[in-house]
C-alpha cells in the first residue's frame, strides 16, 4: 500500500527531530550558532538588513517552522525568516561555477601528485 503525503513526513520529521536533539546534547548548535551569525553578519555587511520597512505574509507548514526553529534554535518567526532569506539572498553559486568550469583546466598542467 502506497504512503500518504502526510504518512511520509511523519517518519522524517521524527528523524529530523531525533538529530536537533543530538546536535543539543553534543553541543553542536555552537556551530549552528556560528552559522547564523556568520550569515547574518555578512547580510548586515553586504547591506541587507537595512531598514525594516517590508512585511510577509504567508502559509506554511507549522511542522516546517517548528523543525526549523529546532535545528537552528531561533526563537522567533521574523528572525528565522530573516535569516532564511538572507542565506539564499547571500548563496555563493559554488555549485554552478564548478559545474561551468568542468574540464577546463588544460590536461597538461602538472599539480604536483
Amino acid at each position: 500500500m502506497k504512503k500518504t503525503p502526510k504518512e511520509k513526513i511523519v517518519p522524517a520529521a521524527q528523524r529530523v527531530a531525533a538529530k536537533a536533539a543530538r546536535k543539543a546534547r553534543t553541543g553542536e548548535f555552537g556551530t549552528v550558532k556560528a552559522r547564523i551569525g556568520a550569515v547574518m553578519d555578512a547580510a548586515e555587511h553586504s547591506g541587507l538588513l537595512g531598514e525594516k520597512s517590508k512585511r510577509i505574509g504567508g502559509r506554511i507548514s507549522s511542522a516546517l517552522v517548528e523543525q526549523a526553529k529546532k535545528q537552528t534554535g531561533i526563537e522567533t518567526d521574523t528572525d528565522l525568516i530573516e535569516f532564511a532569506l538572507a542565506s539564499v539572498a547571500l548563496e555563493d553559486k559554488f555549485a554552478e561555477t564548478f559545474r561551468k568550469t568542468r574540464s577546463t583546466v588544460d590536461p597538461a598542467l602538472k599539480l604536483g601528485f
